[in-house]
C-alpha cells in the first residue's frame, strides 16, 4: 500500500484578516496542502517561519514592522544558509515590488486576483522547487529587468553568459520559460514530459550559469530570444 505524500505545509502573512482567513479557507480544503501558522506582520512572519520551517511562506508585500520584500530577503535572500521558499502575494502590480521581491529570494509573485486556483499551483511549484509568476506580470518583469533604468531598489545584475550553445530544444524552452510559462505548460506546449522539461532547464542553468528561473529569462530577453507582443 502507497503512503500519501505529507502534506505541503504553508504559513500565511498578510495584515488583513479577511485575507488570511480567504486563502486559509482555500488552502485548507486541498488534499495535500495544509495552513501551519498565520501571522499579521512581516516581523511575526520572519519569527514564525524560523520555528516552524513551513514548506511555503505566502508573504505579502505592505505589512507593518517589517514589509514583504525586506522578510522575503531574511528568509530566502542569497545570504540565508538554510533559505525557505517565498510567495509574494500581492494586490500591488508595480514593477518595483516584483523586481524587489524575486532579486530578494522568493521563487513566485501572485497577485490577489490571479484567483484560488493559481494560488495553489504557486503553492505546489514552491514546495518541488520551481516557480510561477503571474502571467500578467510576467512581460513587464523581464523589460524591468533587462531594461536600463534607475527605479529598481537596487542596481540590476547582468544576465549570465552563455558557456556553450543551446540546442535547439533547449532555445525553445528557454523562450517559453520568459514567456512565464510552467513547467507543466511547456511539456504540454513542446509534446514532452514533465522529467523531460525539468532535465533541459537543468542543462540550460548549467549552460547560463543562472540560479533561477528569473535568470533564464532575463538572458533570454536580452539577448533577442523572445519579443514582448503588443
Amino acid at each position: 500500500m502507497t503512503v500519501p505524500a505529507p502534506p505541503i505545509r504553508v504559513l500565511i502573512a498578510d495584515d488583513q484578516e479577511m485575507v488570511r482567513t480567504g486563502f486559509r479557507f482555500f488552502l485548507d480544503a486541498q488534499p495535500d496542502i495544509t495552513v501551519v501558522a498565520e501571522a499579521v506582520d512581516g516581523e511575526e512572519a520572519v519569527a514564525l517561519a524560523r520555528r516552524e520551517r513551513p514548506d511555503v511562506c505566502l508573504l505579502d508585500i505592505r505589512m507593518p514592522k517589517l514589509d514583504g520584500l525586506a522578510a522575503t530577503r531574511l528568509l530566502a535572500g542569497p545570504d540565508v544558509a538554510d533559505p525557505l521558499r517565498v510567495v509574494v502575494v500581492t494586490t500591488f502590480d508595480l514593477d518595483e515590488y516584483v523586481y524587489g521581491a524575486l532579486r530578494g529570494g522568493a521563487c513566485g509573485f501572485l497577485l490577489k486576483d490571479s484567483g484560488p486556483t493559481l494560488l495553489a499551483e504557486a503553492v505546489r511549484a514552491a514546495a518541488v522547487g520551481d516557480s510561477l509568476v503571474s502571467p500578467s506580470v510576467t512581460v513587464r518583469l523581464l523589460r524591468h529587468l533587462t531594461a536600463p533604468t534607475t527605479a529598481a531598489p537596487e542596481p540590476a545584475s547582468p544576465a549570465p553568459a552563455l558557456r556553450e550553445p543551446l540546442t535547439d530544444r533547449e532555445a525553445e524552452v528557454v523562450r517559453l520559460v520568459a514567456l512565464g510559462r510552467t513547467n507543466a505548460e511547456i511539456a504540454a506546449e513542446l509534446y514532452v514530459s514533465l522529467s523531460t522539461v525539468k532535465t533541459h532547464l537543468s542543462s540550460v542553468q548549467l549552460k547560463l550559469a543562472a540560479r533561477n528561473r528569473v535568470e533564464i529569462a532575463a538572458w533570454a530577453w536580452q539577448h533577442g530570444q523572445v519579443r514582448p507582443g503588443p
